[in-house]
Parts: C-alpha cells; structure tokens; sequence
C-alpha cells in the first residue's frame, strides 16, 4: 500500500508515540536518578523535570491508543495537545539559541538568587563561592572555602553556559520537528478509513 496506506501511517505514528515513551521515562528516571543520589538538592528542578516526563508520558500513550484503535477523539486531542507544544518548544529552543552573552548573564543571576539549593549545588559541583564576588564571612559548601582559595562562580558557568544553551535549544529545534510530524501524521491518518472497517462506513 505504500508509505501513504493507513497501515503505515498507523506504525509510523505508534513509532512516534514510542519514542516519545521512551523519552519521558528516561527524563523521568534521570531526574529521580540525580535526586537519590544527591547530585541535584533542588526539589524544584526535579519536580519540574518530573512533571514534564508525566505530561509527556500521558500524551504519547493517549497518541498510541488512539493510534492503534484509530479513535478520533483521543487523535483529536492528541493532535491539538502536541500542536500546542510545538509552539511552546520552538520559541523556547529559538530563544536558547539566539540568547546572547548579556542576557545569559542576567538569566544566570536571576536562577542564583531565586534559589538557595541550587547555589550549594553549583557551589559544590565546580568549586567556587559566590556568584560574581566570594566573600569570607559567608557560608560556602565548596571545598576551596576552608581554605579562602575559592574563586566566584559566575566565571565557571559562563564558560558552560553558552555551549549548554545551544546543546539544548539544538535538542528542543529537533524534538519540536518530529513533534510537528507527528502532528502531520495524525491529521493524515484520522481521515484515512481503515481497510478492515466496512467500506460504507463514514470516519
């Protein structure tokens, strides 16, 4: 029947929705992994990366059923839901990778000064203290503070800042194309009539 048939469009679409399985139980299993291990002290970012593997894990088994039993409803919303995020990730992704090293700077003071844990994370994990100024009567997790050796934090995270922008607004550009395929391919496959159903009948 070739790639336009209804049986390959539903395998590519249960493929998808696969994949997209797959992914949020590996954000998932990420996020709790780091918690455990005490690699990540803050419950907000684990929450939130928690909370976007559920919502995607959800909306790609609603994609799968609804592909596998062709059930309009649920391709409906399926279809509207990820166009939706679409629009959502590729702002996003657009703007990490047109960001520039001004806002990149305000961004990374902002995060800092929002969050406690995540200043000891950061501290500990690359050895500094402070954000643009280290200060010896003020408490610091990093192993250099003892010794008043350390040096602030800013300098360390902008040398990892910009490639980290880019690595993850190139992963969103990506991820938001195979989204808006999937978008594609469930308005393709609703109206298409299923080969084994009664020819008559109206989809």
């Amino acid at each position: 029947m070739g790639c336009a048939g209804f049986t390959c469009s539903k395998h590519s679409l249960c493929a998808l929705n696969i994949l997209y399985v797959m992914v949020s139980l590996l954000m998932i299993g990420i996020a709790a992994w780091g918690k455990w291990f005490g690699l990540v002290s803050s419950f907000q970012v684990v929450g939130g990366i928690i909370g976007v593997g559920v919502f995607l894990f959800f909306v790609a088994l609603a994609g799968l059923i609804g592909a596998m039993k062709h059930h309009q409803v649920l391709l409906f919303f399926y279809m509207i839901i990820l166009f939706m995020v679409f629009i959502v990730q590729f702002s996003v992704s657009s703007a990490c990778l047109a960001i520039n090293r001004e806002q990149q700077d305000e961004l990374l003071e902002v995060g800092w000064n929002n969050s406690q844990s995540t200043q000891r994370d950061v501290e500990k994990s690359l050895n500094c203290c402070g954000f643009k100024h280290f200060y010896t009567n003020v408490t610091c997790d990093a192993a250099c503070f003892p010794n008043n050796s350390c040096s602030p934090c800013a300098d360390k995270i902008q040398e990892h800042a910009g490639e980290v922008l880019h690595f993850v607004g190139g992963i969103g550009l990506f991820f938001s194309f195979t989204e808006i395929l999937g978008v594609w391919l469930t308005y393709r496959y609703r109206n298409q009539k299923d080969p084994r159903a009664n020819p008559s009948a109206f989809l």
